[in-house]
């Protein structure tokens, strides 16, 4: 008896200390960019694979961690003059989610609001999020089967920003530095 109520005990701690460690991951993430809430910064391509990333190559890239609230960032993106981007990064009960937005005027685009969810607890520094089941399906009905199989990053440290897509035949990362903040 004495057997069963340790092993109940011990599975329970180590529960409760699993959890405990994916929630401390996520939130310290969460808030290693929070910290950045309303601050610009400048950013490059450091690594593309497919033709169609090079105009991102010769442009400047330009990210504010704009709006931030306990459960919510969102992180507008300026790739030389076109600002249809913002990339939400938000808090859920069972992990982060990020999604990506493209918003043209008053017009949304017909490929928006894709994105994905944690898997695992992550680092404090790296979360990673696989296509979620929506963005599976957009991409299926918008013609980019490639795209179901994407795995969007966020890396966040004291120097650096990276937001990085890869899948089977494509690699793309992009780096802004945090050191330097652009005026407003």
């Amino acid at each position: 008896m004495r057997i069963c109520r340790s092993l109940i005990l011990f599975f329970a701690v180590g529960f409760c200390v699993a959890s405990y460690a994916e929630e401390g991951e996520q939130d310290a993430f969460f808030q290693n960019i929070a910290k950045h809430c309303g601050k610009r910064y400048a950013g490059r391509v450091t690594l593309f694979d497919e033709v169609s990333d090079a105009n991102w190559a010769e442009s400047t890239l330009v990210m504010r961690v704009a709006q931030c609230t306990d459960d919510e960032i969102r992180i507008p993106l300026r790739v030389g003059d076109d600002t249809s981007r913002t990339w939400f990064l938000r808090r859920l009960p069972n992990g982060l989610e990020l999604k990506h937005r493209h918003q043209h005027g008053e017009h949304e685009d017909k490929v928006s609001w894709y994105g994905g969810r944690t898997t695992d607890s992550g680092r404090a520094s790296r979360q990673t999020f696989p296509a979620d089941a929506y963005s599976r399906a957009l991409f299926l009905r918008e013609g980019l089967p490639a795209s179901v199989a994407n795995l969007w990053s966020i890396e966040i440290g004291n120097q650096q920003f990276a937001y990085e897509l890869v899948r089977e035949g494509r690699v793309f990362r992009a780096e802004f530095d945090l050191t330097r903040p652009l005026a407003e």
